[in-house]
C-alpha cells in the first residue's frame, strides 16, 4: 500500500478517506489489539444495549429490520453498517439518518488524536469514529453490523447483549478459513457468555454449536427455537416466548427476507426486558424498512433490479427470487465482480436465467476485468449461448442493456456493492 496522504486540513470526508487508506500497511489486518488500545483513549458513554449482527449474507437486512422496529418504538437508535453504496455517511446513522460530514470529521479528528502512534486500518478507524459519534449522541441502543468474520472484527470490541449470525457460507476464505466450519467459528466470536446468540439457519455448523456451549451462550437456532410460516397476505413468527400473528410482509423483497426478519424478531424477544417493543412497532418497522441494493426494483419499463449479491450463497437466493418474478421476456444481466470472489460460482447460478450478459470492469484495486469475468462463464449449450458484451465500467454496461432492452425485459445489476453503486449513480439516484 502507498504511504499515507497528507493529514487532512479540510472538513471534507473524501479527503479523510484518502488519508485513512494509507495509514496501515495492510488494507485488512484482522485483530482487536489496536482497536482496543485506541478505544480506551476515547470518551465512553453510559452503558446501553448492544446488538451485534454477523453472517455471510443477510446481516445488512437483519440490521435494517432491527433499526426500523426499534426506531418505530421510539428508541434513539445508533446503527453502524458497511460497506456503503453511495456515500460513506450511510455507514453511521442515528434515528435512521446518516451522520453529516461535519459530525464524521469531528469524530475522525478525535480518533486521530487518540490513536497517537497506533496504526489503524481504514475499517478500524471508521469503526472507532462511529463509536465516538454514538457516545456523544446519548443514544438508547447500538446496532453494529460486522464487517468481516466476527471474532477479530473491529466491532467486536463492544460486548453485545444479543448477537446474531444470520448465515454461514464460503466467502472471504483467505481471512476466515477454508471451509464452513472454520468460517462459522470466526463468526461465532461475537457471542457472549450468558447472552442469547441467534443463528439463522437450521444447518448448524458443529464448530459454532460447540463454541456456544463451551462459552455458555444461549443458542437460539432457526427451525428449533424459532420459525415462521406464511400465507399469501401475511406471516406468523413463532418464537421462544410466543407467536406473533398476522405480520405484514417486509418492504424488502424476496422470500428469503422472512429468514432475516425472523432473526431480528428472535433478538428482540431475547431483549424484551431491555428493549420492549409492541406489535404495532414491529408492523411499522417492517412496512417502513428501506435498504437500497437488496432486490431493489426501480419503477419503469424495462424493469431494473439491483442486488449486491457477490457470492454463490447470495446469488442462489437472488436467482430463486428472480425465477418467481414472472412476466418478463428477456433477462439482461449487468455483472461486475471483485477478482477474489467466486466468479464462476456466481455466474453458474444465473446461467439459466440470462438472455444476455453485459460484463464490466470493476474500477477498484480488487476489481476483476470484464475479460476475467467472462472467462469464468460456463455455457450449458454453446450453440444457443446468450449474447455477451464487455464494457469498461458498470454505467456503460447498464446503458447498453437499456438500449437493447424491450419494455417487457428486465435488467438485473449484480455482483458487488461497487457495481450497484455505479449503476445507481448513472441513473441519477445519488
Amino acid at each position: 500500500m502507498s504511504s499515507a496522504s497528507p493529514f487532512p486540513t479540510s472538513g471534507v470526508v473524501a479527503d479523510w478517506l484518502s488519508y485513512l487508506e494509507g495509514l496501515h500497511a495492510k488494507a485488512i489486518d484482522m485483530g482487536l489489539d489496536r482497536v482496543v488500545e485506541v478505544l480506551h483513549r476515547l470518551p465512553h458513554a453510559k452503558k446501553i444495549p448492544v446488538i451485534t449482527v454477523g453472517g455471510t449474507n443477510g446481516k445488512g437486512s437483519t440490521t435494517a429490520y432491527l433499526e426500523a422496529i426499534l426506531h418505530a418504538a421510539g428508541y434513539k437508535t445508533a446503527c453502524y453498517t458497511s460497506p456503503h453504496l453511495l456515500r460513506y455517511n450511510e455507514r453511521i446513522r442515528i434515528n435512521r439518518k446518516p451522520a453529516s460530514d461535519a459530525e464524521i470529521v469531528e469524530s475522525f479528528l478525535a480518533v486521530e488524536a487518540a490513536r497517537q502512534q497506533t496504526s489503524l486500518t481504514y475499517f478500524e478507524f471508521g469503526t472507532l469514529a462511529a463509536l465516538h459519534h454514538f457516545s456523544r449522541s446519548e443514544v438508547d441502543v447500538l446496532i453494529l453490523e460486522v464487517g468481516m468474520g466476527g471474532r477479530l472484527d473491529a466491532v467486536n470490541v463492544m460486548d453485545s447483549d444479543c448477537a446474531i449470525v444470520t448465515s454461514v457460507a464460503l466467502d472471504h476464505m483467505e481471512f476466515l478459513g477454508p471451509d464452513r466450519e472454520s468460517i462459522a467459528l470466526e463468526k461465532a466470536g461475537i457471542f457472549r457468555s450468558g447472552c442469547v446468540a441467534v443463528f439463522g439457519e437450521q444447518d448448524v455448523p458443529e464448530s459454532l454449536g460447540e463454541y456456544a456451549q463451551k462459552l455458555g451462550a444461549k443458542l437460539w437456532v432457526a427451525g428449533k427455537a424459532f420459525h415462521h410460516h406464511s400465507s399469501p397476505s401475511q406471516w406468523d413468527f413463532v418464537g421462544p416466548d410466543g407467536t406473533l400473528f398476522a405480520l405484514p410482509y417486509p418492504a424488502l423483497r424476496g422470500a428469503y427476507q422472512l429468514d432475516n426478519a425472523s432473526c431480528a424478531l428472535a433478538a428482540l424477544m431475547a431483549l424484551q426486558d431491555l428493549l420492549p417493543v409492541s406489535m404495532q412497532h414491529i408492523r411499522q418497522g417492517f412496512v417502513s424498512v428501506d435498504l437500497p441494493g437488496r432486490l431493489q426494483v426501480l419503477p419503469g419499463r424495462p424493469a431494473i433490479i439491483l442486488d449486491v449479491a457477490h457470492n454463490p450463497h447470495a446469488a442462489e437466493a437472488l436467482a430463486r427470487s428472480l425465477e418467481r418474478m414472472a412476466g418478463f421476456k428477456t433477462t439482461r444481466i449487468v455483472l461486475g465482480m471483485l477478482r477474489d470472489k467466486d466468479v464462476r460460482g456466481v455466474t453458474q447460478l444465473f446461467s439459466g436465467l440470462a438472455g444476455a450478459w453485459y460484463i464490466c470492469d470493476l474500477p477498484a484495486p480488487r476489481g476483476a476485468s470484464a475479460e476475467e469475468v467472462a472467462k469464468q462463464i460456463d455455457w450449458a449449450d454453446p450453440n444457443s449461448a446468450p449474447t455477451l458484451q464487455l464494457f469498461s465500467n458498470p454505467a456503460q454496461a447498464l446503458q447498453a442493456a437499456q438500449h437493447d432492452a424491450d419494455p417487457d425485459d428486465r435488467i438485473v445489476v449484480v455482483g458487488s456493492f461497487l457495481t450497484v453503486a455505479s449503476a445507481l449513480g448513472s441513473l441519477g439516484r445519488t
